[in-house]
């Protein structure tokens, strides 16, 4: 295969670039986009580039900006000797040409954005967003990430039915698996097709489940990201359809990243789109780092795409490992078969010095092995190995070693292995040496012994009275009881235990999640998890899991029990590992040594790699398995015995690759290991040292004796007996190839504990604050916001709530005095005259109406109750037969012809939400932005109110200089009193209990007249609020309602002013009651206003859309 030249002709049609691990697969990429750009004009939004991964397509994106800017500025500048060859290519040529060159590279960093960087499916979502109706897909459905839960529900049900029906069937925790498979491989065929009956039952249960799934996402509206690409795929099988017309119209060169981990769905989209005359597709990949199989990354698919490649080069030169490591990595692995038609192909290296100095061993790869006759088990090599390995790291970090010039850390160290039991025995022999080590692992956080101290506290959240559930919690680390303190405290422990819980539990109803680790935190939880043998790894993953399960409460399962089933189900269920912010994170970013999955290690490097277990291969097929028959894949059960062999070739070839990934992530030095065991004839190291001859001289006796007499044939499955000298002299024959140093493990590994350099503290000083402060963020309220307004104060208002002073004097003032026109209820007394006034008075009254059930059988006992327990919290002076009596009649007073008469009594739970906390984005919230000004609202009021609307006046204050200057930027929070639902239209209910009679007289009914109340709203800031709270309930329907439209649901806003509230038979005034202001913004006004607020000054369009 000849190699690639990025200086030569770009590519056209579709090009395969094969490379090798180091060769630069991201620079070649992104010196491809600067290329097309700089040579043939091409628009970047006429380029697509995709990868596999969020991550990677984030990475990708700044990579390829850094390259276009870096080549800008080496072109501007003087010629220099370590100019890459792109640049050096670029600057050939008359100076006009390479200036058009400068020009076109500046306008592509200018136009960025419009590239399409992105993972598959977000390619997939794109375009199919871009069909619309062309593209057979709901406009409305949602994209969900994670669909486990609704697989589970398919599940658990067809389980169940068929489970009630009777008959011979696998259990649950087979079918479960079954069913995960047939979803994974959805257009995967069953086979074998005349299978016995119960394997014919399993088909039957995969069939059923794959279309159950189906319909039940139709139905709740939801699309997986398979989804995406078999809908994409479905519509461009039509060769002349708007799909590929479309496509092709909007692209014309596209890269394709790590195209080894494709599958034949994302083939058939990019081959049915771009493997076409007149388009460029460049797929770069490398097949020996083929590992994903388990996520579906399919081989089988990548050679296939290759045989249709019009043009295939390669990527030959190493740039990440020392030339003496590249040298001997090819004595090891050159010309292996990874899988047929995959190839370790020679490479070179751009490194031509050593960059490890003075370490015990300087040798590029080194072998170490168990020497013996006899084999050993896994239980006893494991432990053996890994010392061996953390007691070299200990020898190397104490040699006085460099790397590149500098001393040599535990940071430039990664252990490699396949399991994180592996890593786990590695670990606890350098934790036992005195060497810090972090956790780099692609498993899920509530797989982690965290996630089990969390269900066992929650379980006794969940029912505090079971003593022996709490006596469990406090035995966990969360709480941090040994059992000898439990015991000597006898009966008091269980008291004690409880009320410890208790606290807990009402942490967790006030705060959730996060308010139950502050309780934890407050008792010395961080000081007691760190103070333990690997507290840092168990501190960030208690954080990380308290953090995923309050994203459960936030995402649906507000209950202690629905938390505590799902939290295990997620701890006892077969893994699946983890995805998105499940995944374990770093416990440190201290000096220490890396331990990394090699499946996480992919696309990294280090400096010194230690692989300890790359020996060792346990391989059990399961039933079914997922192979490749007649050039498709399909789902076979072990009655088919060559799907079974199969699977297990696939297996085994797969950890050849593994294997070459591990081995490729090392920049100076590798170290290896190996022993006979029961599982080391299957793993791809055993298969790369015994299954080919390093040197033909020396071993022509052993080629020349048939297979089955062959000595190492002891390793193969025909002959369980290994014999550890035949062995090692096949080891020592690869040595004098000058593959590796080899050397024995010892039978005792020395407990030798590391000694930690110095660290050589820089001189503290004082360091200078440069940064601008942004004086207009803040976090407000409505409160804050009026106050500023009225108070004229210096600095930010930072205000925590909405507490206003329960008073008014508006009745008294000349110029407001009313004249009601209906005084049909003139004399009437108000309902609380003889209860108090003042803001404490209202908290209390806001709490009884959030917490008492309004449609209790008796509500006058149900609201004694209330009151008698939010007095503790609100202690007021009162009596309570007459508070209960007043707000009996404020539950009957009907809310006028806005809401239907509804009243307060009639709402059900379904139909209501008390005190909904908000937090609203101003300005775009923590993006940078300028924000608007409150003034804009005055003239958004007088854009949209008309003249005789009453609260039209409250325009002028907002444009007075106090209030209309205040810049709207961070943060408004708060909590709506009341949202309810009537007849398809949501409003927003404020309760007042403000004093609007004259201060020595006691207040009637008729000083809460609309007229009235019109005045009291316009003389404080309640306009303000009503108009945010307008905007809250926008935004949130906007969010949670399908097919909102404001005009339609918008129903208005409701202050109830309870004072004047009294039963059904309130007084009305043109058909509005007493003590009832209502008031309909036009939905235009509350659109205009959501965008505003949001740092858009332009008018929202129609649809409402001011995200």
């Amino acid at each position: 295969m000849p190699p690639f030249d990025i200086c030569g002709p770009l590519p056209t049609g579709t090009t395969l670039v094969e490379a090798s691990a180091g060769t630069g697969k991201t620079w070649t990429l992104a010196a491809l986009v600067t290329r097309y750009v700089a040579d043939k004009a091409l628009p970047l939004e006429q380029l697509l580039v995709v990868t596999f991964s969020r991550l990677a397509s984030q990475e990708l994106r700044e990579r390829v900006r850094q390259h276009l800017e870096g080549t800008v500025e080496r072109l501007q500048a003087r010629a220099r000797p370590d100019d890459d060859e792109l640049v050096q290519h670029l600057r050939r040529g008359p100076d006009v040409d390479v200036e058009t060159r400068i020009r076109r590279l500046r306008a592509a960093l200018a136009d960025f954005d419009t590239a399409t960087i992105a993972t598959i499916h977000q390619f997939c979502h794109l375009v199919l967003r871009g069909l619309g109706v062309a593209g057979d897909s709901d406009p409305h459905a949602t994209l969900v990430e994670d669909l486990t839960e609704l697989r589970r529900d398919v599940v658990d049900d067809l389980f169940l039915a068929r489970a009630a029906r009777g008959g011979n069937a696998p259990d649950y925790a087979a079918s479960s698996s079954d069913a995960r498979m047939a979803l994974d491989q959805a257009r995967a065929p069953l086979r074998p097709q005349d299978a016995s009956p119960l394997v014919e039952a399993r088909q039957d249960f995969m069939r059923d489940v794959r279309v159950e799934f189906a319909r039940r996402k139709r139905r709740a509206a939801f699309l997986g990201y398979d989804d995406l690409l078999a809908e994409l795929a479905d519509a461009l099988e039509d060769e002349d359809g708007p799909a590929r017309v479309r496509m092709r119209q909007r692209w014309s060169v596209v890269l394709v990243d790590e195209f080894q981990d494709t599958d034949p769905v994302q083939w058939d989209v990019f081959s049915r789109a771009f493997a076409t005359p007149g388009k460029t597709l460049v797929l770069i990949g490398d097949p020996k780092q083929a590992i994903y199989g388990f996520r579906g990354g399919d081989i089988h698919t990548y050679l296939t795409a290759a045989q249709t490649a019009t043009t295939a080069c390669s990527l030959p030169t190493n740039r990440r490992s020392d030339a003496s490591l590249v040298d001997a990595l090819q004595v090891l692995t050159c010309g292996a078969e990874l899988s047929p038609g995959i190839e370790v192909h020679p490479i070179r290296a751009a490194l031509t010095g050593r960059r490890l100095a003075g370490a015990p061993d300087n040798s590029p790869v080194r072998l170490r092995f168990v020497r013996g006759e006899d084999r050993i088990v896994m239980p006893a090599a494991r432990p053996l190995i890994a010392a061996d390995a953390a007691a070299d790291i200990v020898a190397l970090l104490d040699s006085g070693a460099e790397f590149d010039g500098r001393p040599l850390a535990a940071r430039d160290v990664a252990v490699l292995a396949k399991t994180n039991m592996d890593l786990q025995a590695v670990r606890a022999a350098l934790r036992e040496r005195g060497v810090p080590s972090v956790l780099v692992t692609n498993e899920s956080v509530l797989r982690s012994e965290a996630a089990t101290w969390w269900l066992v506290l929650l379980t006794a959240l969940e029912q505090p009275h079971r003593p022996e559930r709490v006596r469990a919690a406090c035995l966990t680390p969360l709480i941090g009881w040994s059992v000898p303190h439990l015991d000597g405290l006898g009966d008091a422990a269980t008291d004690q235990a409880v009320e410890g819980v208790r606290a807990l539990l009402t942490a967790f109803h006030r705060g959730g999640l996060p308010g139950v680790l502050d309780v934890l935190r407050g008792d010395g939880l961080s000081a007691r998890i760190l103070g333990r043998v690997g507290g840092e790894r168990d501190l960030t993953d208690i954080e990380h899991c308290a953090q995923v399960l309050q994203e459960q409460v936030s995402a649906g399962r507000p209950s202690l029990t629905a938390l505590v089933t799902w939290l295990l189900r997620q701890t006892t269920e077969e893994s699946e590992g983890g995805s998105g912010t499940r995944v374990i994170r770093l416990d440190s970013d201290a000096h220490a040594v890396t331990l990394s999955t090699i499946h996480a290690s992919k696309g990294l490097q280090y400096p010194i790699v230690y692989t300890p277990f790359l020996f060792s291969n346990f391989i059990r097929v399961e039933d079914p398995v997922v192979v490749h028959q007649g050039g498709e894949r399909v789902i076979a059960f072990s009655e088919d015995r060559g799907a079974r062999a199969a699977a297990r070739i696939d297996v085994q070839d797969e950890d050849l690759r593994l294997a070459y990934v591990a081995m490729t992530r090392a920049q100076s030095q590798l170290i290896l290991w190996w022993a006979a065991t029961a599982n080391t004839p299957d793993s791809g190291l055993h298969r790369l040292l015994f299954g080919r001859a390093p040197n033909l001289d020396a071993l022509a006796s052993y080629l020349a004796t048939p297979p089955a007499q062959r000595p190492v044939a002891a390793l193969d499955r025909a002959d369980r007996e290994p014999r550890g000298l035949t062995a090692e002299a096949m080891l020592t024959a690869w040595a004098d190839a000058g593959a590796f140093s080899l050397a024995a493990v010892p039978d005792e590994v020395p407990l030798l504990r590391a000694h930690p350099p110095e660290e050589q503290a820089d001189a503290l000083t004082g360091r200078d604050f440069t940064r601008t402060i942004d004086r207009n963020w803040r976090r407000t309220s409505y409160s804050a916001l009026a106050a500023a307004g009225e108070a004229n104060p210096i600095g930010d208002v930072n205000s925590s709530g909405d507490t206003e002073p329960e008073t008014d004097t508006v009745g008294n003032s000349d110029e407001q005095e009313v004249v009601v026109a209906d005084l049909a209820g003139t004399g009437i007394r108000s309902p609380m005259a003889g209860l108090p006034v003042g803001a404490t008075f209202g908290s209390l009254i806001h709490a009884i109406l959030e917490t008492a059930d309004l449609q209790a059988e008796d509500l006058r006992a149900e609201l004694l109750e209330r009151i008698s327990d939010e007095r503790l919290r609100w202690p007021v002076d009162l009596d309570a037969d007459e508070l209960a009596a007043a707000l009996q009649l404020v539950c009957a007073t009907p809310l006028g012809t806005i809401a239907d008469d509804v009243t307060l009594r009639d709402l059900a739970p379904s139909d209501r939400l008390a005190e909904m906390d908000f937090e609203l984005p101003l300005g775009g919230g923590d993006l940078p932005g300028t924000g608007s000004l409150l003034r804009e609202l005055g003239a958004l009021m007088r854009r949209h109110l008309p003249a005789e609307d009453p609260l039209l006046p409250y325009a002028a204050k907002l444009e007075t200089p106090d209030f209309g200057n205040q810049v709207l930027r961070g943060y408004l929070t708060g909590s709506v009193d009341l949202l309810f639902r009537r007849g398809g239209r949501y409003f927003v209910v404020d309760h007042k209990t403000n004093w609007l009679g004259a201060p020595e007289s006691e207040p009637t009914v008729d000083d809460y007249a609309p007229d009235r109340l019109a005045a009291a709203m316009t003389h404080t800031s309640y306009p303000l609020q009503a108009l945010l709270y307008a905007v809250v309930l926008h935004r949130y329907l906007r969010w949670r309602l399908p097919g909102y439209d404001p005009e339609t649901h918008l129903g208005g806003v409701l202050y109830l002013y309870l004072r004047g509230m009294a039963g059904p038979d309130t007084p009305r005034v043109d058909g509005c009651p007493h003590g009832v202001f209502a008031w309909r913004p036009p939905a235009a006004l509350i659109e205009e206003l959501s965008a505003l607020l949001d740092g858009s000054h332009a008018t929202a369009n129609a649809s409402g859309d001011d995200r």
